[in-house]
């Protein structure tokens, strides 16, 4: 038995009702390792489940966190691939907000050797939605022409990269004018544009006459429906997030998300035929149930040789209500790491 740090919820609700805690943890089982973790990765799915959005947040008291770095403390019976001190970076179904974790063998990876925990912790949940979204749903190819909404967030920066190993053009779109200056400076991305009232012309601007083919779409509202309006016949919508429902505050704002519901964009099912247009979404917890799957598609994404995650904000363990707060109010760029 060790003692461990936790950040944990007594039930979905309120961030505010995150708390750290001291907990027991016992030695890992015959297939698990144990963890001592080194840096923790925030995704908007954290806060969806810290708010009871999320629909695969477990029932009751549980701990936040899909992705984590750290180094081997600990081996099961039956694992023969780790040895105790080897650094590693996995994904979890919730549970990463921790000092050290238990977990089965198969669902952590080497950190390459030069990569920082941070960067590790930054990688998988990220890296996996952009690959997924892009080659399986997608069909990304050569020449195809993508839009990818959030381009300065993790999985923006990740998919923009994957875009161009794979040869596409890419456009980006950002909230805010200053991510403007770092794509632009930090990122190979084509043409990016600021949403706003005029997104749909800026769109077909940066297009210059070529077909949306492909929409990494986090957004949803009317920035949905106007680049469903402007994807080619034969093009492909994936959706993986919907950014327009998430909170500033610790407690979903019910009237203004119930107003967001009923005002949501409306796609026919039996104009999709007419149109050519396909719609896909996904959730990232089916893919870690999924475990061959996930396996093979990391196997793949590694074999592209990425840069690691772009870091743009790094917090203590103990400012972990600090970090959560910046990153909902959608002031960040690159991914938000807590240093353990």
């Amino acid at each position: 038995m060790l003692l461990r740090q936790v950040y944990r919820m007594p039930n979905a609700g309120s961030i505010h009702d995150l708390s750290l805690q001291t907990e027991q943890l016992g030695r890992p089982k015959a297939h698990e390792v144990c963890i001592q973790v080194k840096a923790i990765g925030l995704n908007f799915a954290d806060i969806f489940a810290m708010q009871g959005l999320y629909s695969a947040t477990p029932e009751g008291s549980f701990i936040p966190g899909l992705e984590f770095s750290g180094v081997v403390v600990a081996v099961g019976s039956a694992v023969e691939e780790w040895q105790v001190g080897d650094r590693v970076m996995g994904a979890t179904k919730f549970g990463g907000y921790v000092s050290h974790l238990n977990i089965h063998h198969r669902y952590v990876i080497a950190l390459p050797p030069s990569w920082s925990f941070e960067e590790g912790a930054g990688f998988l949940v990220q890296g996996l939605t952009a690959y997924y979204a892009l080659t399986q749903l997608g069909n990304l190819q050569p020449g195809m022409t993508v839009l990818i909404h959030s381009a300065a967030g993790g999985v923006g920066i990740l998919a923009n990269r994957i875009c161009k190993k794979l040869g596409a053009y890419t456009i980006g779109s950002v909230g805010k004018k200053n991510k403007i200056d770092f794509l632009q400076e930090e990122e190979a991305y084509d043409a990016v544009i600021l949403r706003g009232k005029d997104f749909k012309r800026k769109l077909e601007e940066a297009l210059g006459g070529r077909p949306l083919q492909l929409i990494m779409e986090c957004i949803g509202g009317k920035i949905l429906r106007q680049g469903w309006e402007t994807m080619a016949p034969m093009g492909r919508m994936v959706v993986y997030g919907n950014a327009s429902f998430s909170s500033h505050g610790a407690k979903p704002n019910y009237p203004k998300l119930i107003w967001k519901y009923l005002q949501r964009p409306q796609i026919d099912p039996l104009k999709l035929p007419t149109l050519n247009k396909s719609l896909m979404g996904f959730n990232l917890i089916y893919l870690y149930e999924q475990t061959d799957m996930m396996l093979q598609l990391l196997q793949d994404l590694q074999k592209l040789a990425l840069k690691p995650q772009h870091i743009g904000h790094t917090f203590e363990f103990n400012q972990m209500h600090q970090a959560i707060k910046l990153f909902q109010i959608g002031q960040t760029i690159g991914k938000v790491v807590v240093r353990v």
